[in-house]
């Protein structure tokens, strides 16, 4: 029966986008009808500004949400950051979170990637992503920017840098984010070319030095709130230049290291006022201009001599990314593989 009201319910969604005048041919039939029709259209005008209403006050399940609900009186959170829109972590990556995650148990090993949708969104289906998430104490997390820097002298830069074109965008965002996180959040940062060989939650308020010259900032442990991360960030915004290669990473971090003990040199002093530089057998126990030896056969003897004093291996995958090596061979880094993240290592051998 067209004068039903029931008729009209089933149809709304095709009376809404069928053309105006069919619209004024139901207001201009019998009064049953025109009633009907101004009920539903009052009904759901109604309903869509509720809905408005109530996501413009309560806010849409994003990743600051996530961001927010980070924990902070855990006694250690483990993070990695992917800043780009990757979802798909190779297997240097996976590795460096298995490794993470085997070697402390207890801890939560947090992993934002800016690519993962927030709310109720479907991940993606990915190798890596499945592979990790077998970890109980592993976390994927979408990674909110705008979120992590609010509240921080980052949050009107990022706005900025937003706007324009630079060289190394995605290295600078990682530099920048890695600071904000532990600023806001506390515990041990790490990139993803990482392979965790011991317990690092002994380790606060410190980080590694790459040469006598320079300090990096692929890890750091740092307390909440601490005031060199603070430093740090506003040194990163007052002297911020994006045309130079890692002026606002390493170089950043060795200057005001620098500023913190009133030093020229590194060589002056290894710890100050409560931070401690690592030297770097602990986690740059192989210089970057040598990255190559990591795909050289080596001994079991001479990899155990090799890393005695090493909390963690940096592979710079920025210079080795792209090199092929057999998973089952004696290669250094095939050795660490089947070592310290044997379920990665099991499905390397799988496609490599």
């Amino acid at each position: 029966r067209t004068g039903s009201c029931s008729h009209l319910l089933l149809t709304f969604g095709e009376m809404t986008s069928a053309p105006p005048d069919c619209l004024l041919g139901l207001l201009r039939g019998t009064p049953r009808q025109r009633v009907c029709t101004l009920f539903i259209i009052g009904f759901k005008f109604t309903f869509f500004v509720s809905v408005m209403v109530y996501w413009h006050v309560v806010g849409e399940p994003r990743g600051q949400r996530v961001l927010s609900n980070l924990p902070v009186d855990v006694p250690c959170n483990i993070f990695f950051l992917e800043t780009s829109d990757r979802t798909n972590p190779n297997f240097l990556f996976m590795c460096s979170v298995e490794s993470a995650a085997r070697a402390h148990p207890e801890s939560p090993v947090v992993v934002l990637m800016k690519g993962l949708p927030g709310g109720n969104a479907s991940r993606p289906r990915h190798l890596g992503l499945s592979l990790l998430g077998c970890f109980p104490n592993v976390q994927m997390r979408p990674l909110d920017l705008e979120e992590l820097f609010r509240e921080t002298p980052l949050a009107a830069w990022y706005a900025a840098v937003q706007r324009r074109w630079e060289p190394y965008l995605l290295p600078v965002l990682s530099d920048a984010s890695r600071i904000a996180l532990l600023w806001k959040f506390g515990g041990i940062y790490l990139d993803t070319d990482f392979i965790v060989l011991k317990d690092l939650r002994n380790l606060t308020n410190a980080l590694g030095t790459q040469s006598r010259y320079v300090l990096n900032g692929a890890f750091l442990a740092f307390e909440r709130h601490h005031e060199f991360m603070a430093q740090c960030m506003r040194d990163f915004v007052a002297h911020y230049n994006g045309w130079i290669w890692g002026h606002q990473g390493p170089q950043l971090l060795t200057r005001v290291f620098k500023k913190w003990c009133s030093i020229r040199s590194l060589s002056e002093s290894r710890a100050c006022r409560g931070v401690t530089t690592l030297p770097p057998e602990a986690f740059y126990p192989i210089p970057w201009q040598n990255w190559k030896k990591y795909f050289e056969d080596i001994s079991p003897q001479e990899l155990t001599q090799l890393l005695n004093a090493t909390f963690a291996v940096h592979v710079w995958n920025k210079k080795s990314q792209g090199t092929r090596f057999e998973a089952t061979s004696r290669a250094l880094l095939a050795q660490l593989h089947a070592r310290y993240c044997p379920t990665t290592h099991k499905a390397m051998k799988m496609y490599l």
